[in-house]
């Protein structure tokens, strides 16, 4: 005789069974770069006021088929003046098959960027060693704290409309 522990252990390993998740592209999807005051920023003594701001989305475009965009905006500035500016998407389609609606958020959320990241991390290092400036390493990103962040302004943004 089965006990309830054993059926949820059952019912857990059934879920895990059915559930498939797959990576099915990976790509560039929106890239620009400017450096509206060379060559004269070249000159100045290299102390940016650096400004980085990170975002992401997802869309269903498929049963079971997700896009993922991981966006990155980078802001240089030397004493008021803009050294560059980059902007970049990167984006993956996913496959996942079997995900309750509980488990799809986080993975859309926190674990599909994570994948994205340390490809928009080479895109913006190129980028912006290309335009000639000393390369720009953007730091790890926690995006379970990341998603955490986007769920609770969500909830303030819903609260306030609410009010």
């Amino acid at each position: 005789m089965a006990t309830n522990g054993t059926y949820q252990k059952e019912d857990n390993e059934q879920q895990n069974q059915q559930s498939q998740f797959s990576i099915q592209k990976i790509y560039v999807k929106d890239l620009s770069f400017e450096a509206p005051n060379s060559p004269h920023i070249f000159t100045k003594e290299w102390k940016p006021e650096i400004n980085i701001q990170l975002s992401s989305k997802n869309e269903q475009i498929a049963e079971h088929i997700y896009e993922v965009v991981l966006s990155v905006t980078v802001a240089a500035k030397i004493n008021d003046q803009t050294a560059f500016l980059t902007e970049a998407q990167q984006a993956g389609i996913f496959n996942l098959v079997g995900y309750t609606k509980e488990n799809l958020g986080p993975l859309l959320g926190s674990y599909c960027p994570a994948i994205l990241f340390p490809f928009i991390r080479e895109v913006v290092t190129d980028l912006v060693t290309k335009g000639g400036f000393p390369p720009l390493l953007l730091a790890p990103v926690n995006f379970d704290a990341f998603y955490a962040q986007q769920l609770q302004q969500q909830k303030s943004s819903v609260d306030t409309v609410k009010n």
